[in-house]
């Protein structure tokens, strides 16, 4: 044995052998013909020693083009934005760190506060009286509500535009055909929903009209005018919200969302090449009961001192299955941390300050890069920090993107994947960090690969 802290001897493999009645390892495998198993050896390398493996792990690791080498221009659902060096100090901590479910709220007194503090914040932003204690992404949220809607309206039919992101339109149609509902999609007008098709579409038998705002082409919907539509039938309105941009826009809630979602990851969570994330999800009062996952509640002890513990837990795991109105059964407590000092961090002045600087630096890039030869704005409609830019005719998105690569950038979200119709444009996305030397050196760069 050359390293004793290694958990497997020689001594610890005779032992197991001897336990399950096998001379040799060959022995587990008997019972699989010889016919199919892999004859040789495997074409990968010797084993490394602990210097040897991190170095070619470095040199792996350093291939990849991360926020660190590369000015991002890249949104469509996770973004470059600051980070307080203050939260990744916070969530290293190990009572944070290790921390697990916390069924015994007499020893999970911090991390139940954490998350109470989670809910408190999320209510704040959305505008809304109730939120959970965190789902595990913005898409997944989305779904949950669809299904929360259904079965609060007792309606089978939901309406979703295609202005939502693609990846919550198709967690939604899994979700959906699971439970039996319907999903009607609704096609969009200069980057926003299209209300007169969403006005025909809507009918007694809507459960719930979905929407994103600031949608997934970075425009504002007019949830204003979106509402009435559903609630004269009786159905829910079903927000997805970014939330840095709920420091500058008026509150869902008060523009009359029944259920609010969307993904925290603005909110000081890192990008870590796409993900983990974390959900949040709140509704209206008379929804309370019916929102998956758990709550924290507030209460005191026998003594009157102020406590938390997990409520409300209508999911499978702990009631009825046949009662339950999720099968949802964990969530991202640790990312749910970042967003809490992330908020406390900023306070409401931050908040604000850095939604204005979003506007402020993706309109002006909005600006440059539409005095390009041939390009210009795809939508007119108001936006946060992301836009639509129309290349060329006959412009390869992809194939730009892997040139700017090269000097440095990541360049905007090739569109054509996702919306055939939207071939050639690119989304943009333009947050706090970017600078203005950036913003007309990326410029530059494009036009010169156009």
């Amino acid at each position: 044995m050359k390293h004793r802290y290694l958990p497997m001897t020689e001594q610890d493999r005779k032992e197991m052998m001897e336990a399950v009645g096998i001379q040799s390892m060959e022995e587990l495998f008997i019972d699989i013909p010889q016919s199919v198993r892999y004859q040789g050896t495997m074409p990968m390398s010797e084993a490394l020693d602990e210097y040897a493996l991190l170095r070619h792990m470095k040199e792996l690791a350093d291939k990849n083009a991360h926020f660190d080498t590369h000015a991002s221009f890249l949104g469509a659902g996770i973004y470059d934005h600051h980070i307080p060096v203050v939260i990744n100090h916070v969530i290293s901590r190990s009572e944070f760190y290790t921390a697990y479910t916390p069924y015994q709220p007499e020893i999970s007194q911090g991390e139940l506060q954490a998350i109470f503090e989670f809910q408190s914040y999320i209510c704040e932003l959305t505008g809304m009286k109730v939120a959970n204690a965190s789902m595990y992404d913005g898409a997944t949220a989305f779904a949950e509500a669809a299904v929360l809607a259904a079965g609060a309206t007792k309606r089978k039919k939901l309406i979703v535009s295609r202005t939502v992101h693609p990846e919550a339109r198709q967690v939604l149609a899994t979700s959906a055909g699971a439970w039996g509902l319907e999903v009607v999609e609704i096609d969009y007008k200069d980057g926003v929903t299209d209300q007169a098709k969403l006005a025909e579409a809507i009918d007694g038998d809507t459960a719930a009209v979905l929407v994103q705002s600031p949608n997934f082409f970075g425009a504002i919907e007019d949830l204003r005018a979106i509402e009435p539509l559903i609630h004269t039938v009786k159905g829910l309105l079903v927000v997805s919200a970014n939330p840095l941009a709920l420091g500058v826009l008026e509150t869902p809630g008060k523009l009359g969302a029944d259920i609010v979602v969307g993904d925290a990851q603005p909110l000081g969570i890192p990008a870590s090449l796409g993900g983990p994330t974390c959900g949040f999800f709140a509704v209206a009062e008379p929804l309370m009961r019916r929102m998956p996952g758990r709550i924290v509640g507030q209460t005191v002890d026998r003594n009157g001192k102020r406590g938390f513990v997990l409520t409300l837990q209508a999911r499978e795991q702990h009631i009825r299955r046949e009662k339950a109105t999720s099968n949802i059964c964990s969530n991202q407590a640790l990312l749910a941390l970042c967003a809490s000092v992330y908020l406390s961090v900023m306070g409401k002045e931050g908040m604000r300050e850095v939604g204005e600087l979003n506007i402020r630096k993706s309109h002006y890039a909005a600006g440059r890069l539409g005095e390009l030869p041939g390009a210009a704005p795809a939508f007119t409609a108001p936006f946060f920090n992301e836009f639509v830019l129309k290349l060329p005719e006959g412009s390869s998105v992809s194939e730009i993107n892997s040139r700017l690569v090269k000097e440095g950038f990541l360049g905007g979200y090739d569109l054509g994947r996702d919306y055939p119709e939207l071939a050639g444009h690119m989304l943009v996305a333009v947050t706090e960090k970017r600078s203005k030397s950036e913003i007309d050196q990326f410029a530059k760069l494009l036009e010169g690969c156009l």
